[in-house]
């Protein structure tokens, strides 16, 4: 049993009052009574508030049950279709012209392009390397992945590897920063002289100042708004070769990083929300720490301070080591055990996230670390259409109010990823114009909310082929071209989603550059060497420019190509293919779940079916899931096979987690909680709200928690 406290009215567990009055609240100026009077208050009008707003959701997707239903068997008619979602307030009308007013924004998210890291805030490794991961080294990115073609062999260093690589990198700075003449690979002298860089550059007023660093001659450059650092150092291996000594080529490389309490980790009670918020405060208040074991030795992991340059004219100035942080809420859905109502019922998790979370960037917001503008980023995911943003924009005020800040320091994003929220998107951001500061696409999230929402229209197409519908390119343009014509551009980022292959850098390389094409002002990356690799496509291509092309050649997509449902339209499948499409889905459930349910780990690189290694969160278990629902529902597939299927897929998931020596066998009882989870996904799958993930998977692992 949760040791609890009473607290305003409130039942709170223990650890969570003592962190907050121990470790949050000194230093902020507000007292342990303020606090929890001001969370007592806004749980007392907003927990209401926001069931109501899930009873609209559940209400909205039990009448399009109803339409499918009735008309099943009939050629789909997309005009009626928009009309219905129009006649029962699905679809809202769309008001006048207008641009967001959001204000004291930092230039990472509003004038930077550039990659953006998403972490599980409660792995405190983690979180510090995504924090630290604002400058990367582009020879280390090079030599320690497949990006220039092939992967390292052997140990040690590779002198014809390295010299590819050197190649390489020193490509990127012919294009990235042209010389008046020549090459960088013939440069010989990149000596100072009065401040000033004795090479000649095409254009000088990229050279930004300089600094020694350890005996190292550390130079800075600037293109498209990012930074790039050239290491001189004749004295170190790579350096002594150099004809100029250059022994490194530093990219900034994260501008931002989103470190998250939701998708990514398995948070389930009162002690792992504490972890969450402790290692938050920790990164704003700028003294986290975590030490761990590496090669044998031990190792302390901080922050990066800020570095200092010289200009050309003498001056000094400092130049950020950190990624500007976001922290990512959890949706409207969840409660959360750690604080119940004097009845007994638990709290709305996102309205705990909203207090605390915001408590703990007061930290940041006295020391103008991390927002130099002394804003407060929370990123809130999973919201439903204009009146859900607005609900959030509400909450936050309200939050504001009782931490004693001023309206709107709190800024808001806005994850594109429900169907509701991007057949509505410019009203979404009307509603919270004056705090938005960050849009995106997310394809997975947003196919399982497509397959959940549509359910009752018919078996969906198999998971590959969907990304070849209509609605899908018409939701990637659509995100942009409304984001800018709300006036986004200049002012907020318009993101794109992850690579969710962390070992296929060429592979990045080659399709990544895309999301910039498109006008997005930052991509999620799933690593920091991916970030520093994905950062050169900022520097082919000036996203500001491009924004302002694409908003010169007007709208693309159409509403009429998002509410397109991706059935099989008579489609007859091979038992082959369906026998396939139940075994990737299955052994991706399972992969994933398997971690989340026994070892409370909720974002990691799983294996697929090929064993090729993917970065999988609640996204991709809700797509495959709902994929397998949708298909055992109508008929494609019985009970029998999602059953055979997965016990087959637990076997090989067993065997692809043999080394890990706290792993627990799914096989061959199958009837391990774990297992019983991922069954339950699929089986239960169509009555889950939304077809969200999170009540099952909560479930079972507090489950699992409570049996020790």
């Amino acid at each position: 049993m949760t040791d609890r406290v009473g607290k305003a009215g409130l039942q709170v567990a223990a650890e969570l009052v003592d962190f907050i009055e121990t470790r949050a609240l000194p230093g902020t100026g507000i007292s342990a009574e303020a606090f929890w009077e001001g969370l007592s208050s806004t749980v007392a009008e907003f927990h209401p508030r926001i069931q109501a707003a899930l009873d609209i959701r559940a209400d909205f997707q039990s009448q399009i049950d109803a339409w499918h239903v009735e008309r099943r068997g009939q050629a789909h008619d997309a005009t009626a279709y928009e009309a219905f979602l129009r006649e029962i307030g699905y679809l809202v009308p769309e008001g006048p012209a207008f641009e967001i007013e959001t204000q004291n924004v930092d230039p990472e998210i509003a004038t930077i392009a550039g990659p953006q890291l998403v972490v599980p805030v409660m792995n405190a490794r983690f979180a510090l390397n995504a924090a630290n991961a604002r400058w990367g080294s582009l020879y280390d990115a090079f030599y320690g992945t497949d990006a220039i073609g092939d992967l390292p062999s052997g140990k040690g260093y590779d002198a014809d590897r390295g010299a590819r690589v050197i190649a390489k990198a020193k490509a990127f700075l012919d294009e990235a920063l042209p010389l008046q003449s020549g090459s960088w690979a013939d440069v010989s002298d990149l000596s100072i002289n009065d401040n000033a860089l004795v090479a000649s550059l095409a254009d000088q007023d990229q050279f930004k100042g300089s600094r020694e660093d350890n005996d190292k001659l550390c130079l800075l450059f600037e293109n498209n708004g990012l930074k790039i650092e050239v290491v001189v150092d004749s004295s170190s291996q790579i350096g002594a070769s150099d004809p100029a000594g250059i022994s490194d080529v530093r990219l900034e490389s994260a501008l931002s990083a989103i470190m998250d309490c939701e998708d990514s980790v398995a948070a389930v009670d009162a002690e792992d929300k504490v972890i969450a918020y402790t290692n938050w405060l920790g990164l704003m208040a700028g003294d986290l720490e975590e030490t761990f074991e590496k090669g044998g030795q031990m190792i302390t992991r901080k922050m990066h301070e800020d570095a200092t340059f010289i200009a050309p004219d003498g001056s000094s100035f400092d130049v950020k080591m950190r990624a500007l942080m976001l922290v990512r809420n959890v949706g409207h859905l969840m409660t959360t055990p750690a604080v119940l109502t004097a009845e007994g019922a638990e709290i709305g998790e996102g309205i705990l996230d909203a207090m605390v979370t915001t408590l703990c960037a007061m930290h940041d917001i006295a020391r103008r670390a991390n927002s130099v503008t002394g804003s407060v980023y929370v990123v809130k995911p999973k919201m439903h259409g204009p009146a859900e943003v607005a609900l959030s924009d509400e909450l936050f005020s309200a939050v504001e109010a009782a931490l004693g800040l001023s309206q709107n320091t709190v800024k808001l994003g806005i994850m594109d990823e429900e169907r509701r929220t991007s057949a509505n998107l410019g009203e979404c951001i009307r509603a919270a114009k004056h705090r938005v500061a960050f849009i995106n696409t997310g394809f997975l999230d947003r196919t399982g909310d497509e397959i959940h929402t549509s359910m009752e229209a018919g078996p969906m197409l198999p998971k590959g082929e969907m990304k070849a519908q209509p609605w899908i390119a018409s939701y990637e343009d659509r995100n942009v071209d409304i984001g800018l014509a709300c006036g986004l551009r200049g002012k907020a980022q318009i993101g794109k989603g992850m690579w969710a292959m962390p070992d296929a850098m060429s592979e990045m390389l080659e399709a990544k550059i895309g999301h910039p094409m498109a006008g997005a002002n930052c991509a999620w990356v799933p690593s920091p060497t991916a970030a520093t690799l994905h950062a050169m496509h900022y520097h082919k291509v000036n996203v500001q420019d491009r924004q302002a092309e694409l908003a010169a050649a007007g709208p693309r997509g159409t509403l009429t190509d998002l509410l397109t449902i991706p059935v099989m339209h008579g489609r007859n499948l091979s038992p082959d293919e369906i026998e396939a499409e139940i075994d990737n889905s299955a052994q991706g459930i399972l992969g994933y779940v398997v971690r989340w349910v026994d070892q409370g780990v909720g974002c990691s690189k799983v294996p697929d079916i090929h064993d090729v290694a993917l970065m999988e969160d609640r996204a991709t278990c809700r797509i495959s899931s709902q994929a397998l629902a949708n298909w055992l529902h109508h008929g494609v597939i019985s009970l029998g096979q999602v059953d055979a299927g997965l016990q087959k897929m637990a076997v090989k998931v067993d065997a692809q987690n043999a080394d890990d020596p706290a792993y627990t066998p799914m096989a061959p009882g199958f009837d391990g909680p774990a297992y019983l989870a991922a069954r339950a996904l699929v089986v239960d799958g169509r009555a889950q709200p939304s077809g969200y993930t999170e009540p099952l998977l909560h479930a079972f692992r507090a489950k699992v928690k409570a049996e020790g």
